[in-house]
């Protein structure tokens, strides 16, 4: 009788500790899934990927206008990852930007805007990274100039620029302009493009999200304005380019089209559409233009611009601008072409263009590169023709604006 009851005994105590190792295997195993949605919705593998090199495993070098920063490794290797790094370490380092040695980490890394995802959020993330192939893979050391290659100087610049803590819900808004809202400022660290920088680097907080130049493309304005921002576009519009790339008004070209593939693609449509409740809701300021004040154009740069606008690009955009939208974008009120700053549009005539494939819309479109064939005053004429034409409000470009980006793309090899 003894015996039996031990053995039942035995048995439950064996099926409680299998319960509660299935039940911890699928608690590990939600938040490794948890963590993979976080850290595609932070784009973490695409900064954090160098060309042909391993996931994660760092390397990329990152172009900012005080040298080149190479991304970290955090695959979890423990001596060139972040294998070792405690989830105390790897918590801080998102939210104060401080490494596990103690370092101060360059904001390339974008820990002023991960400061403010969440504690349960940052140790799922912790959670799949862990889960991953760890790589052997030690990144260059960075190319900046003296002092900027002292981590010190950080000290100075989070004292000035910096303000760390997790995000708080705004009780007058609704709970889905709330979660866009942590998407944006947080996670999906959309500022860091979009935001116009000051001379350190640091964001120009009273112009938020409306447009900003980096690695030698301009980010476009988020905001309202209805001429250089998202005005005219409706939340389905913004869920749409967010998910496929594409929409009637434009197709992601550039970094963007990075965005788009490995991080908003891979978003739930619910949190698509939170990003756009959010983004919607952006006050109007920046670069304004809202009025459409048609800037002053040279007669014989819009002739010029009209005969090579004819000849290259109206088989595709139209003669009248209007494009074929999702094949051909419009050139007619497109936001991108009219902002205050030439680069992109110049940058996207000189090497040409690639929409990006997603699952929703598999197959990519190109513009073919004109730099080869074109002169940089003729880049500029085509340019301010398009800029100036069809109700377009935008400053003329001069020869002087597109050399810098020739240089910089080096399409004319």
């Amino acid at each position: 009788m003894k015996s039996a009851l031990k053995q039942a005994l035995f048995a439950g105590a064996v099926c409680v500790a299998a319960f509660a190792t299935a039940s911890r295997a699928d608690t590990d195993f939600n938040r490794i899934q948890r963590g993979k949605y976080l850290v595609d919705a932070g784009d973490c593998k695409d900064c954090h990927t160098a060309d042909g090199g391993k996931p994660f495993a760092g390397g990329r070098p990152l172009q900012t206008p005080f040298g080149v920063i190479y991304s970290a490794n955090i695959t979890p290797d423990r001596t060139t990852g972040i294998g070792a790094w405690s989830g105390d370490q790897f918590y801080r380092a998102l939210h104060e930007g401080i490494d596990a040695g103690g370092h101060r980490l360059y904001p390339a890394f974008p820990y002023p805007y991960y400061t403010h995802v969440s504690r349960g959020d940052v140790a799922d993330i912790r959670a799949y990274l862990q889960s991953i192939a760890p790589v052997s893979n030690r990144p260059p050391a960075n190319e900046l100039p003296f002092p900027l290659n002292e981590r010190t100087v950080m000290h100075v610049w989070n004292w000035m620029y910096f303000k760390d803590g997790t995000f708080k819900p705004d009780p007058k808004k609704s709970q889905q302009w709330n979660r866009g809202a942590y998407l944006v400022e947080g996670l999906g660290h959309c500022g860091a493009c979009h935001t116009p920088k000051n001379f350190a680097g640091a964001d120009d907080s009273g112009s938020a999200l409306h447009g900003g130049n980096l690695q030698n493309w301009f980010a476009p304005d988020l905001g309202p304005d209805l001429r250089v921002g998202l005005g005219h576009w409706s939340s389905d519009d913004i869920a749409e380019y967010l998910k496929t790339g594409r929409n009637r008004f434009s197709n992601a070209t550039g970094p963007m089209s990075e965005v788009v593939q490995y991080s908003t693609s891979k978003l739930t449509d619910d949190d698509l559409h939170a990003i756009a409740a959010y983004l919607k809701d952006l006050p109007t300021k920046g670069q304004g233009g809202g009025d459409n004040t048609k800037p002053s154009v040279d007669a014989n740069v819009a002739s010029a611009g009209k005969a090579i606008f004819g000849d290259q690009c109206a088989e595709c955009h139209g003669a009248d601008g209007s494009g074929e939208p999702t094949f051909f974008p419009p050139l007619k009120g497109n936001n991108n072409v009219q902002q205050s700053d030439p680069t992109t549009v110049v940058r996207v005539i000189l090497e040409g263009a690639r929409s990006v494939p997603t699952k929703a819309r598999p197959t990519p479109l190109s513009m073919p590169a004109f730099g080869w064939k074109l002169t940089d005053a003729q880049v500029a004429a085509v340019a301010t023709y398009i800029r100036s034409s069809w109700g377009n409000a935008a400053s003329p470009v001069t020869a002087g604006q597109v050399a810098p980006v020739r240089k910089d793309t080096r399409s004319s090899d």
